[in-house]
C-alpha cells in the first residue's frame, strides 16, 4: 500500500505533506471545512491530481492530519492498494424515514463481491437517521464485512452537511467504499470516556431518535433542568451533554443531540433511543477522552494481530474537539503513540461516528466516541 497526503488551505491550495503522489491511487479520500468543499474548485483539482480514483469527500468540525487538527482546510489521502481492489456507491436519502433503505440500497451496490472485506462510509450529518443507516447496510451486507465511517458535520452550526463521490458535494447524500481483496487486513475500534452523572431516566415515548418523554415529562424540559446555564445555547450546547442509552442487557450507545423543538418540547439524536430504555446524562472528563483515544487504537493493534497499520483513518466527535479545546491534540498524539510512526494518519470531527467497539462486534451508531479503522496489506 502506497499513501500519500496533502493539505489545502485557501492561501497555498494544494500542498504536499506526506509521501510521493501514487501514480495509480484507487481512492482518494477528503475531509473539509463545509465553506471549503462548496467551492467545487478544490474537488475538482483533487479529481484531476487522481484521474482514475474514486474521490469520496465530506464536510467536518475539523480535519485531522497527522497529529494536527485543524479548521477552514481540507486534507487529502491518496491511497493505492498494491494487491487489493475497490468498489465505490452513493445513495440520495428522501428524508431520514429512508434512512434504512438508503443503507440497503447502498450494501447492494457494492455487491457482488466475493472478496469484499471492509466497507467504509460517509453520510449526510443531518438528514439521516444513523441507527437505520448502519441496520440497513448490516441486513444486505455478507456476514464478515465490517463497516466503520461516520457523519458529516458542520462545526457546531448545524446548518448543512455535504457528501461527495466522484463529483460535486452535496447534502442529503451517503457514499461508501468497499475494499476487496484476501491480502487486505482491517482493524477498528471505538471508545468513548464520558462520565454518567444523576440518575437514570426510563424513556416513555420516542419514536425513532425522537424523544418526547423522559420519565413521564416532556423530554427537553427534564434536559433543560440538569443543563442550567447551557441550557440556552441549545443544541449546539447539548455536545457536551450527550446520553447514554441502556437496553436490553446490551452494551451501552452514546447518542448526542442533534435539534430540538422547544414548542413541541422534544428533542431529536442522532440516532435511535427506543421507548423503553434508559437515559442517563453524560459529562466530559478530559484525561478519560484522550484515554478513551488511546484506547480505541489500541484494539485496532490487536485486530491486525501483528501487522503493522500503515493508513489510520480516524473518526471522532465534535463534542470531544469542543470539550478537549486547546488539548484536541492529545487524543490524535495519543492515537500516533499507540499505532507507531508507520502509519498515516487522517479523519474529521463528526456528527456520529460507525464502528463495531470492537471488530468482531455488532456495528453500531455512536455519538462522543474516537473511532478508528486501520488498514494495511500483507
Amino acid at each position: 500500500m502506497k499513501v500519500a497526503q496533502r493539505r489545502w488551505t485557501a492561501a497555498r491550495g494544494w500542498n504536499g505533506v506526506r509521501g510521493a503522489w501514487p501514480k495509480m491511487p484507487q481512492v482518494v479520500l477528503v475531509f473539509g471545512a463545509r465553506e471549503v468543499l462548496e467551492s467545487e474548485e478544490v474537488l475538482s483539482s483533487m479529481r484531476q491530481s487522481a484521474p482514475g480514483a474514486h474521490v469520496i469527500a465530506c464536510s467536518t468540525a475539523g480535519d485531522i492530519l497527522d497529529v494536527e487538527v485543524g479548521d477552514g482546510a481540507a486534507v487529502a489521502t491518496a491511497i493505492e492498494l498494491e494487491h487489493s481492489t475497490v468498489r465505490a456507491a452513493c445513495v440520495r436519502l428522501a428524508d431520514h424515514r429512508t434512512s434504512h433503505a438508503a443503507g440497503l440500497a447502498l450494501a447492494r451496490a457494492l455487491l457482488p463481491a466475493e472478496d469484499l472485506v471492509h466497507v467504509f462510509v460517509l453520510s449526510d450529518g443531518l438528514e439521516v437517521n444513523g441507527s437505520e443507516l448502519v441496520a440497513g447496510l448490516a441486513e444486505a451486507l455478507p456476514p464478515g464485512v465490517v463497516v466503520t465511517g461516520g457523519l458529516s458535520a458542520d462545526a457546531a452550526r448545524f446548518e448543512r452537511t455535504l457528501v461527495a463521490l466522484d463529483g460535486p458535494a452535496r447534502s442529503g447524500f451517503i457514499a461508501a467504499i468497499g475494499f476487496c481483496g484476501s491480502r487486505l487486513r482491517v482493524g477498528c475500534g471505538s471508545m468513548g470516556g464520558w462520565d454518567a452523572f444523576g440518575p437514570e431516566r426510563l424513556v416513555n415515548r420516542s419514536i425513532g431518535n425522537v424523544v418526547y418523554q423522559l420519565d413521564g415529562e416532556p423530554a427537553l424540559d427534564l434536559y433543560k433542568a440538569y443543563l442550567g446555564d447551557y441550557a440556552a445555547d441549545l443544541p449546539s450546547s447539548g455536545l457536551l451533554f450527550p446520553l447514554s442509552l441502556r437496553s436490553d442487557g446490551g452494551i451501552g450507545v452514546v447518542r448526542t443531540l442533534l435539534a430540538v423543538d422547544r414548542e413541541a418540547g422534544t428533542m431529536t439524536f442522532a440516532g435511535d433511543v427506543p421507548e423503553g430504555s434508559y437515559a442517563r446524562l453524560m459529562k466530559a472528563n478530559v484525561d478519560r477522552l484522550i484515554d478513551g483515544a488511546t484506547g480505541a487504537a489500541a484494539r485496532c493493534n490487536e485486530a491486525l494481530a501483528g501487522a503493522d497499520s500503515e493508513l489510520a483513518i480516524l473518526v471522532s466527535c465534535v463534542g470531544r474537539k469542543l470539550v478537549l479545546k486547546q488539548r484536541i491534540e492529545e487524543e490524535v498524539e495519543g492515537v500516533r503513540d499507540t499505532l507507531g510512526p508507520r502509519a498515516a494518519i487522517t479523519g474529521f470531527y463528526s456528527y456520529g461516528e460507525i464502528a463495531p467497539f470492537v471488530r468482531s462486534a455488532k456495528c453500531e451508531l455512536h455519538n462522543q466516541t474516537m473511532t478508528i479503522t486501520t488498514l494495511s496489506e500483507v
